[in-house]
């Protein structure tokens, strides 16, 4: 229970900048509370002023009954005017911070490590960031709007009830006690289980987003039904918990409603007794069965909000875990902007573990000159790409450091570090935006006459010229709209538009056909003059002439040297050279066997 009370303290800690308003509502609501409760008994009075009349056998004068009706119609004016404003300006409120929160968000997750990504399923993170939003905004609207007019109701009710009749009063009090009994009994109840629930709902989330993203594979390989199926039992375990859980808000809503019934009759009956024993008046019986009433009524949205309440508790938990995961690259308090480098770059016995057991890169040292063309092979899961993606900081090393120009590039700022390294990788990355938006990511400013220049580069110019919109043309989720080939070379082009100093091609030209491949390779030759390039490859044929090559395995660097050196070695490269028949077995050394 108190966990649930500490979240909802967030929930309004989350005003942020709003918080001024929240305070005004706040207290308008009181006042709101204050003028409801005004009316009913005004009307006990006017009944009393009118039974006495009666009795009296006089007409009710004026001066009697004129301000008892005239403060009923103002205090109702009142309410009618406040509730308006209160209304409106706790829908601005809102729906303002829900937006808020929702870039605030998006920031954050933007900022997140990949290792964090690649744990988690984007579909999952849009919708938690969808319903977190939508129930930090509903829980707002809602507490602003009618429920803390509802809870300061229920206090400022009993006081006065107290004053007006102890003993009526203490019938709504006893009422209170039993209705925070059950509410917290059944909250306690459901809360675990709504959190099932929920988990339930991000499944639904992932698998819908999962098979969208994969329509092609879903069709070819005719798992259409497979994925329906998996789909509705999904569904129905999500039924199977949420059913309990309604079941338990119907038993409290019920109970409320019968409540309703219980107590107008018991303030009637006692109200009642009171009377013939002189100890009440007829107008205080009216006043506190109007005031059961509203009570009842200021109950039962107290019910509906901790309903709501419980239901949205585990989507707000999720919400506050992802904003709760810190990134793992920061920028230091005194970092600086870097100048565009020379293109230096020394790795220090540098070395990274995600999962703090086994090594993805280990004590790693090399160093690159300036304008250097750098080549790194190995077999899948070598450390070549991880290696790199350090020196960009998409992770910083557990040990040891790297430099550019002699300085640690964690005393750079991470935007600035991150401009002046342009990567293609190995999967081209797209935004579902026209071709020009895409060039124009590294770029914002590129003129017409860059962007040109670096489609010649790539080798681009010609596919575009036969889409009808050109450069406008959108290229769909993740370059659907295009080809393999045709997607790269826009990757391609991206780089070179950013025309960075240092440059890394992870498997940059793994998607081109053969004749495609060689046009790409002339250009990024000619591009990686004169700037640090490092080079993923699997296919030996692209680094033939690359200055110096790293051969990786198990996360160190076993092998270093020009293409002819480490065949000469006859080592680890020199396989791997031989496997794709890049060298004959007459051309490899012969290694004299002892013995």
């Amino acid at each position: 229970m108190m966990k649930f009370v500490s979240l909802y303290t967030r929930v309004l800690g989350m005003l942020g900048p709003e918080a001024r308003l929240g305070w005004i509502l706040a207290i308008a609501n009181i006042l709101l509370a204050v003028a409801a409760f005004a009316e009913p008994i005004l009307f006990g009075r006017i009944i009393d002023n009118l039974i006495t009349s009666q009795a009296n056998k006089v007409m009710p004068s004026v001066e009697t009954l004129g301000p008892l009706l005239a403060a009923w119609v103002g205090f109702g004016l009142f309410t009618i005017a406040s509730g308006v404003l209160v209304a409106l300006h706790a829908d601005r409120l809102a729906h303002k911070r829900r937006l808020g929160i929702i870039t605030g968000y998006f920031e954050h997750v933007l900022q997140l490590p990949l290792a964090y990504h690649g744990g988690t399923h984007s579909g999952r993170l849009m919708k938690v960031m969808l319903q977190g939003a939508d129930a930090l905004w509903g829980t707002w609207l809602s507490f602003f709007r009618e429920q803390c007019v509802a809870l300061v109701s229920l206090f400022v009710l009993l006081p006065i009830a107290m004053v007006l009749n102890w003993r009526l009063g203490l019938l709504l009090v006893i009422l209170v006690i039993i209705f925070a009994a059950l509410t917290s009994y059944v909250i306690n109840r459901t809360i675990s289980e709504q959190q099932k629930v929920e988990g339930f709902h991000s499944d639904l989330a992932s698998r819908a987003a999962d098979a969208l993203g994969n329509i092609a594979l879903i069709q070819s390989y005719t798992r259409a039904e497979a994925e329906i199926s998996g789909m509705r039992n999904v569904v129905e375990r999500l039924l199977e918990k949420q059913l309990p859980v309604l079941s338990w808000w119907a038993l409290v809503a019920v109970a409320t409603r019968a409540a309703t019934t219980i107590t107008v009759l018991s303030i009637f009956l006692v109200g009642v007794w009171l009377y013939t024993h002189d100890l009440t008046t007829i107008g205080e019986i009216v006043t506190f069965v109007n005031v059961a009433a509203l009570f009842i009524g200021k109950l039962e949205q107290t019910a509906s909000f901790a309903n709501r309440l419980v239901t949205d508790a585990p989507r707000l938990q999720e919400f506050f875990e992802v904003l709760d995961s810190a990134p793992s690259v920061r920028d230091k308090p005194n970092a600086i902007e870097m100048p565009r480098p020379r293109g230096a770059v020394d790795f220090e016995h540098v070395s990274l573990s995600y999962d703090g057991k086994r090594a993805a890169v280990d004590d790693i040292s090399l160093h690159a000159d300036a304008g250097e063309t750098i080549a790194l092979v190995g077999a899948t899961g070598a450390g070549k790409s991880t290696a790199l993606a350090i020196m960009h900081r998409a992770f910083d090393p557990q040990k040891g450091m790297v430099k550019i120009d002699g300085v640690d590039i964690r005393d750079y700022k991470l935007t600035s570090l991150r401009k002046n390294i342009g990567v293609v990788f190995q999967e081209a990355l797209l935004f579902d935006r026209s071709i020009e938006e895409n060039l124009k990511v590294g770029k914002p400013d590129a003129t017409d006459e860059e962007i040109d220049t670096a489609l010649r580069r790539a080798q681009a110019k010609e596919f575009i010229a036969r889409l009808p919109e050109g450069l406008k043309s959108n290229v769909g989720e993740r370059g659907r709209a295009l080809s393999g080939g045709e997607r790269q070379r826009l990757a391609i082009a991206r780089a070179l538009l950013k025309n960075p100093p240092i440059l890394v091609l992870d498997e940059a030209t793994s998607a081109l056909d053969a004749g495609t491949e060689v046009l790409v390779q002339q250009a990024l030759e000619e591009v990686m003059k004169d700037r640090t390039t490092f080079v993923i490859a699997h296919r030996l044929a692209t680094i033939r002439n690359a200055d110096r090559i790293l051969v990786f395995h198990e996360g160190k660097i076993v092998e270093s040297g020009t293409f002819d050196e480490l065949v000469a070695k006859n080592g680890r490269f020199a396989q791997l050279a031989k496997a794709q028949f890049m060298v004959q077995e007459d051309q490899m050394p012969q290694i004299p066997i002892s013995g």
